[in-house]
């Protein structure tokens, strides 16, 4: 059985802030929707939020102090929640407090929370929905809105949320009265423990349904399909996700509904590579072009684009064109697109071109022993320039 204080990494006489940002880091570092969705990811982010929850609130941690988990043990669960913990109650732990509140496409992992722990008869919040929205570059670069059909549970008709069929009603649950907590007594080598619990029989809620509704089986919920919509601001990557708040799945009992996360998929584009805001694609071009300099077109996101090529440009050079790249999410500024230049060395020749070439080749000078590339040819003075103009 883990540590609290070993699972965050901190010591047992850290501070606030000290815990606070030891979950902050070690969560951002197993948030499932940042490793694939792997299983070991999963349960180390449940265990570092549940070990946060304890270890942040002065009363817990006393109590872990003394008795270790051995505090927190019931007949309905142990940990900080009486009912279990869950990945939903980790996620909601992390958004309650390091969210970014504002609705819409938010910092990293969105906003919102609990405000504070379970308590008795408050009505269950539903589970949160994950969504996989596929994206084009060209979706990224512009923004998008889109529409996407998913399965969710809603108020069942039949009892309109109730869980008890038509004509009948929930009653007050005897073994609680109503409050929906109910005092545990557990005796340890320490003495007599006591602790208020959600009740076991009615789960919290205070009420329980004699005549369960036949439609949702007592759940006051059923299954459906709606279409949602998303707005995908500009600048997005795979590694962001869009909060849909109140979208998902609604509570047991007519509980408020849980929140719709839209995972993106930033599908590859064959022509660039993505490198932060900077795309970089490949340009070939003939020997005669690189000696000589030309003038091409190039493919960007939103369509073709003149560059030149000036007289003997080398192999590997790359070449700016400014605002032709992805669009900061803050819209201050957008990236640029790099033309890499590949020389291309032609592998069968025309009797012509072979005399040509051989006309060059006893005219031409010897190739230098290193081949400096753009950077190292311009002067020192012109480098600091480019290095100051490009923030």
């Amino acid at each position: 059985m883990s540590d609290y204080y070993e699972v965050l990494g901190v010591s047992r006489d850290a501070d606030e802030d000290e815990i606070k940002k030891a979950y902050r880091k070690m969560a951002m570092k197993y948030h499932p929707d940042r490793n694939g969705g792997s299983t070991d990811a999963e349960e180390q982010f449940k265990k570092v939020s549940e070990a946060y929850e304890v270890l942040k609130d002065p009363q817990r941690r006393a109590a872990y102090d003394r008795y270790g988990k051995d505090a927190f043990k019931s007949g309905a669960g142990a940990g900080p929640f009486q009912q279990g913990f869950d990945l939903h109650d980790a996620i909601e732990i992390f958004m309650r407090d390091f969210g970014g509140g504002g609705g819409g496409f938010e910092d990293v992992f969105g906003g919102g929370g609990r405000g504070g722990q379970r308590r008795g008869r408050r009505r269950r919040k539903g589970e949160s929905i994950r969504v996989r929205l596929p994206l084009t570059l060209e979706e990224v670069v512009k923004g998008v809105t889109k529409r996407v059909r998913v399965a969710t549970l809603d108020l069942c008709d039949a009892c309109e949320g109730s869980g008890a069929a038509p004509g009948t009603s929930a009653s007050t649950c005897s073994n609680c009265r109503g409050s929906g907590q109910e005092r545990v007594a557990q005796r340890s080598v320490f003495g007599q423990f006591v602790s208020v619990t959600t009740c076991r029989a009615c789960g919290g809620e205070g009420k329980t349904i004699t005549s369960p509704c036949s439609n949702c089986h007592g759940e006051g919920r059923s299954r459906t399909q709606k279409e949602v919509e998303v707005e995908v601001p500009a600048g997005v990557s795979g590694e962001n996700f869009i909060t849909l708040r109140g979208k998902g799945n609604v509570g047991v009992h007519g509980g408020p509904p849980g929140d719709i996360m839209v995972l993106l998929e930033v599908e590859d584009d064959p022509r660039f590579v993505r490198r932060d805001n900077d795309l970089i694609t490949d340009l070939p071009i003939t020997f005669g072009q690189a000696a000589l300099g030309d003038q091409v077109e190039v493919d960007t996101v939103s369509g073709r684009a003149r560059v030149t090529i000036p007289a003997g440009t080398q192999s590997g050079e790359s070449l700016r064109l400014r605002g032709e790249g992805i669009p900061d999410l803050n819209g201050r500024r957008r990236g640029d697109l790099l033309v890499r230049v590949r020389v291309w060395t032609p592998t069968e020749l025309s009797s012509e071109q072979e005399a040509l070439l051989k006309k060059l080749k006893e005219v031409e000078n010897d190739a230098p022993e290193k081949i400096e590339d753009a950077g190292e040819r311009k002067g020192f003075w012109s480098r600091v320039k480019e290095a100051f103009s490009a923030g």
